[in-house]
């Protein structure tokens, strides 16, 4: 399978990077992280491209990794689309006190707008 992380920085994607390597891993998929910039995270896209790469020799797993500008969702979106990827992990979805799941501006958008199937880790 042909998977494509997106990263954004927040301790959700984060999450999702560790987990996404381990799946990657054992069932032999070809990954490719894109590093976004998230409004909504403190982290640089310098230091999270740090943490990918540490990640990364940690796990002693080669993957593409890529920087994409602009808005993070929609960049997404058309990379998966226009280089056929099978997948698209993002990391999010935190659950409200009423349970209900509540998701980042990108992840909603990836979900919404994607042709591509998309798995979120919480």
């Amino acid at each position: 399978m042909n998977v494509l992380l997106g990263i954004g920085g927040s301790d959700d994607s984060l999450r999702a990077l560790e987990e996404t390597i381990e799946r990657a891993q054992a069932a032999g998929d070809d990954l490719t992280i894109a590093v976004l910039r998230n409004p909504e995270s403190d982290r640089e896209p310098d230091e999270i491209e740090s943490r990918v790469v540490e990640a990364l020799e940690s796990a002693e797993f080669a993957a593409e990794v890529r920087h994409l500008s602009g808005d993070p969702g929609s960049q997404l979106v058309d990379l998966a689309e226009r280089e056929g990827f099978d997948q698209i992990v993002l990391g999010g979805g935190q659950r409200s006190p009423m349970g209900k799941i509540k998701l980042g501006h990108i992840a909603e958008f990836v979900l919404l707008n994607s042709a591509v199937s998309v798995k979120l880790v919480r």
